[in-house]
């Protein structure tokens, strides 16, 4: 028996070819100087974009133990001794 092809993944498989044909003539229509520069600087600019988006997951990390922290202390302040995933 012959599985069907998925038209979706034929689909997708197009659209993401002609995108990297397209970012392949970006950068051959460029002189070879130019678009390793620009490379490396879109690189600089992801590689600071990742940095700062790892120090935001870190600070909301700490905002969330802090906050189980506090939450633990008015819990035994209160005397109340519920559930704690609340």
């Amino acid at each position: 028996m012959q599985q069907g092809k998925d038209p979706i993944r034929e689909v997708c498989s197009a659209v993401c070819d002609g995108l990297n044909k397209i970012g392949n003539y970006s950068y051959a229509i460029l002189p070879r100087s130019v678009a390793h520069t620009l490379a490396d600087f879109k690189k600089a600019v992801l590689t600071e974009l990742t940095g700062a988006l790892q120090c935001e997951m870190e600070w909301i990390d700490n905002r969330v133990a802090a906050a189980d922290k506090l939450r633990e202390e008015w819990r035994e302040k209160s005397g109340y001794y519920g559930s704690s995933t609340s």
